[in-house]
């Protein structure tokens, strides 16, 4: 028996702070996990963007997230896992971006900024932070089903977003008109990038925008 006994009290109040102790830990471990997981979706979306998908290896993208690559199978079950969340993460941040460009103005002027927004030499020079569907458009056509309905879901998101503000047509008449709007900002967008002729993809991206604004 010990000298110095210990009352039940003093254990008890012991066993709550270890318990709090033990619980204080694990809630920073879970969040110091969730903000690694994070970083290393950001890298991915940036990383994959502007280099591809099959062009950026899992080494890279941890590389850019200033993390080791063994730590990647800790969050994420494979390449294609990341490839899908980071094609969330772009469509999210896509749609924002124009939200935000429309949100200028509630008449045609919003539409025009997204227009010119999306249709600009900075987004074209841009493609780590520009739109995920044109720089991943071959790649998310091969990708799986999972992967393929989330980019479906971002492109729907846009076109209805477009046509929202296509208030003086019918519904169905603004989607429809949103669609061809949509394609040809995504298809001017592919060929001004694609080209090495400076000029030629000025033009490219001018002349969509006068075919495009009112």
């Amino acid at each position: 028996m010990s000298a110095f006994p210990t009352c039940s009290s003093e254990l008890d109040v012991i066993s709550n702070l270890n318990s709090r102790k033990i619980i204080e830990v694990m809630r920073k471990s879970r969040q110091e996990a969730a903000e690694t997981r994070q970083r290393i979706i950001e890298a991915a979306s940036s990383r994959f963007r502007e280099n591809g998908i099959d062009g950026t290896a899992v080494a890279d993208l941890m590389s850019q997230a200033g993390l080791t690559h063994g730590g990647f199978y800790k969050h994420f079950t494979s390449k294609e896992h990341v490839v899908l969340e980071s094609l969330q993460l772009a469509a999210g941040s896509l749609r924002e971006s124009m939200e935000a460009s429309l949100s200028r103005s509630t008449d045609v002027r919003g539409l025009n900024a997204a227009i010119n927004d999306y249709l600009s030499l900075e987004h074209r020079d841009d493609p780590g932070s520009g739109c995920p569907f044109v720089a991943l458009a071959g790649e998310l056509a091969r990708s799986s089903d999972e992967v393929r309905d989330a980019a479906t879901e971002g492109v729907v998101n846009l076109v209805n977003l477009i046509a929202s503000r296509l208030t003086e047509l019918p519904p169905a008449a603004a989607r429809k008109k949103a669609l061809v709007m949509l394609s040809t900002m995504m298809g001017a967008l592919t060929m001004a990038r694609m080209v090495n002729d400076e000029q030629l993809s000025s033009s490219i991206l001018r002349e969509a925008k006068k075919a495009l604004l009112p």
